[in-house]
């Protein structure tokens, strides 16, 4: 479903300090290609750029404009890993496909590093590393099992005590944590453009303006329609994540939509700015419900929340962003906020990204919970994979049949109670 624009939260700072849109028109006659791809956010304009770059004909229908979803309004915090542990993955996957995955998320973030580098992708790239802040004692430990997990996979952590924390973050809230080596943050619209210019100069065709109606199929030829055009393709990819709507049935019930909103400041005098993120790092801390922050490139103070479902709700979670951003570096209390706005990410009942074969040609990769500048760049490649016609058994993430929620229909009212007792959880330190 299509969420509407909320005035609330429309006013973008990476809209507003976005590089130009590049020509994408509107769909308005009968095209053929290979491959159609369905969503130009990271998944689409990924797996775009990787199958242009093999020679297919590749042709991209947005609703809208290149980002305009989740894409171009995240916080630029560039993740890698998954959200659940390795040891985690390699239980319920089993060894074989829980290594490819592990090796896939872990490896992500580079994937994204390398081709804004390959490409000349200007998007205030900063591979400076995550840095993982925790809270409370029972926080540290859970970053230590990470820590200690993925060190058992080749990756490096470095393991910070507070005063260590408190040196790169400008602020002694956090007891400790660790610097992941492998992540950094980019401005994620400008990013999103940048693969748009990418894969258009590899060969791909991208319509903007062109949210496709139907799907039909005609022996072993899909037939897209749009409200002026149509496409006529072999294969099909659907990568519309967290506004995925009713054109592939039952694909809509198998992820939640969950808005993540973000208030910005105006860019701060030299010296205030000096005294926070000294690094650039771009922290997530380990409470239910998480505090991740950074500094953009002017300069302006960031700081990302949960959102909410009705507009009297978002601004109070907005309110209480900017209060948060205070509490954590008082020298903030005055600042003038600029910015506040809000997407829509994807969460999945067991916190992985979903492969679906839809049958006949056509496949959905969606669902990354909140880790999707990474892990969507990734699974474009992997959609990009089996539309180059390599067998499932071979690809980096399992391949499954559509599975919806139970009760999804409720699915507002079961977030809402989780982020209820999640803020409960952490008020009591817990």
């Amino acid at each position: 479903m299509i969420q509407n624009e909320d005035p609330v939260i429309a006013n973008s700072l990476w809209s507003a300090t976005a590089n130009p849109t590049p020509d994408c028109p509107e769909l308005r006659a009968t095209v053929e290609a290979d491959v159609a791809i369905i969503g130009a956010g990271f998944t689409g304009l990924s797996a775009a750029l990787y199958l242009a770059k093999l020679g297919q004909r590749v042709v991209v229908l947005e609703a809208y404009t290149p980002g305009w979803g989740a894409s171009g309004r995240n916080g630029g915090q560039v993740n890698p890993g998954l959200i659940e542990n390795p040891e985690h993955a390699i239980a319920k996957f089993g060894p074989q496909m829980g290594q490819r995955m592990i090796k896939m998320s872990g490896d992500a973030a580079k994937l994204v590093f390398d081709l804004i580098a390959q490409h000349e992708i200007q998007c205030d790239a900063r591979p400076v590393g995550w840095l993982r802040a925790a809270h409370n004692p029972a926080g540290l430990r859970n970053l230590e099992q990470k820590a200690r997990q993925w060190e058992a996979h080749g990756a490096i952590m470095q393991r910070l005590n507070a005063t260590e924390i408190a040196q790169l973050m400008g602020s002694e809230a956090y007891i400790g944590g660790f610097l992941d080596p492998r992540g950094g943050n980019i401005h994620p619209l400008n990013y999103a453009l940048g693969l748009a210019d990418a894969a258009l100069a590899a060969g791909a065709q991208i319509y903007g303006q062109s949210k496709v109606q139907t799907v039909t199929q005609d022996g072993d030829v899909h037939l897209l329609t749009t409200a002026r055009g149509s496409l006529c393709a072999r294969k099909v990819l659907v990568c519309t994540n967290g506004y995925t709507g009713d054109l592939i049935p039952g694909l809509r019930q198998t992820v939640v939509p969950i808005q993540s909103v973000q208030v910005a400041s105006a860019p701060l005098s030299d010296n205030l700015r000096a005294t926070i993120l000294p690094g650039l790092h771009a922290p997530t801390d380990t409470r239910r419900l998480l505090s991740y922050f950074r500094t953009d490139a002017a300069g302006r103070f960031i700081m990302g929340a949960r959102g909410a479902y009705t507009p009297g709700a978002t601004r109070a979670r907005l309110a209480h962003a900017r209060a948060a951003s205070a509490q954590l570096f008082p020298q903030l209390a005055d600042v003038k906020w600029e910015y506040e706005w809000g997407g829509y990410i994807a969460a999945t009942a067991d916190h992985y990204p979903h492969l679906h074969d839809l049958g006949n040609g056509i496949v959905a990769g969606l669902g990354y919970n909140g880790r999707g500048v990474a892990l969507a760049t990734a699974m474009g490649k992997v959609l990009a994979d089996w539309a180059s016609g390599m067998p499932s058994r071979d690809l980096v993430l399992p391949v499954s049949a559509l599975r919806k929620m139970p009760f999804h229909s409720l699915h507002r009212l079961g977030v809402e109670a989780t982020v209820a007792r999640y803020k409960l959880m952490d008020n009591m330190g817990l």
